[in-house]
């Protein structure tokens, strides 16, 4: 069966599909985790790769930092789809807990050295993935300077969107201070337990012209099984006869934000497409967010941003 992908929009006239296929730090760890060099290609995310591609998936989500370019890159190449017919983003590491820049020159230099390891000419989103601009880490590369080089990778047609990831109003209002272009994307950990990463930056990024795109969306199941949304995930599931994931997917849909999702197997892809052959009613979209709110929960960043608080 093909699903029919509901586009959103940018402000640039993009669109972007509204779900997308991550082969983010999960997958890096997985290669860690089993004594392998984080360069050696993933046979087993290659056929991920092939495998949501096959199930109807256009839109594939990679980073400098999660070293997967590469799966993305062989994973194209064996669907037999053509590159034109997809969407690839990728992401500027600024540096984190201590780590510095793979890119010593900044995103400019991330972008080109992205497009060789993806063997492509263009890349469609990219985003600085945080604001964490410690001179020590960036080698002396600011927020401000990062953002100047994005817009000219844009201009210069390398990257058909720019955002940024994991920013907080303080950092994303320095980036509006001094852009010619304004973020067309931001991307953040949403949930139920965490609907702002950062207080209020979901409705600021909005407001400012960008679309949100969501990771860490089945974090209430993953990461808190016992919390307080799980009967009524199960309710939900059990009314519309599909899965608690599926039905965290389409809340974060119907919010307006395209959510990321990944898995190895090709049923569990197949069901995450799946969102779009339902809908859910506003009262119930309303009530999983109040649920949601009542027990605040951070599963990313929380070295950085603190315990999370619902805002």
């Amino acid at each position: 069966m093909v699903f029919d992908i509901p586009n959103f929009t940018l402000y640039n006239g993009k669109k972007i599909p509204g779900i997308s296929f991550g082969s983010g730090s999960a997958w890096r760890l997985q290669k860690i985790e089993k004594g392998q060099d984080v360069n050696t290609l993933s046979e087993e995310l290659v056929e991920a790769v092939k495998n949501a591609i096959d199930a109807g998936f256009t839109h594939l989500d990679t980073a400098e930092i999660y070293e997967t370019h590469r799966e993305i890159c062989e994973g194209i190449k064996r669907s037999g789809v053509d590159r034109t017919k997809l969407q690839i983003t990728s992401k500027y590491l600024p540096g984190y807990r201590g780590k510095r820049a793979i890119s010593k020159t900044g995103p400019y230099e991330a972008i080109n050295t992205a497009l060789k390891q993806l063997e492509t000419d263009y890349i469609d989103y990219y985003y600085i993935h945080n604001p964490f601009f410690d001179p020590d880490w960036t080698y002396g590369v600011t927020v401000e300077e990062a953002w100047s080089q994005m817009e000219r990778a844009y201009e210069e047609g390398l990257v058909k969107s720019i955002g940024v990831s994991n920013f907080d109003i303080e950092f994303y209002e320095k980036v509006l201070a001094v852009c010619k272009v304004k973020p067309m994307l931001l991307q953040v950990e949403m949930h139920p337990y965490c609907y702002n990463q950062r207080p209020g930056i979901v409705e600021f990024a909005k407001t400012h012209g960008a679309q949100v795109v969501a990771y860490g969306s089945l974090t209430p199941i993953l990461k808190v099984p016992d919390g307080p949304l799980t009967p009524i995930l199960g309710q939900l599931a059990n009314k519309y006869n599909k899965t608690k994931a599926q039905i965290l997917l389409r809340w974060i849909f119907q919010n307006g934000v395209v959510p990321l999702t990944t898995s190895g197997k090709p049923e569990r892809l197949r069901q995450a497409l799946e969102i779009f052959t339902f809908e859910m009613s506003n009262q119930e979209i309303e009530l999983i967010t109040k649920v949601g709110a009542t027990h605040p929960f951070r599963a990313y960043l929380e070295l950085e941003w603190g315990k999370y608080t619902y805002q």
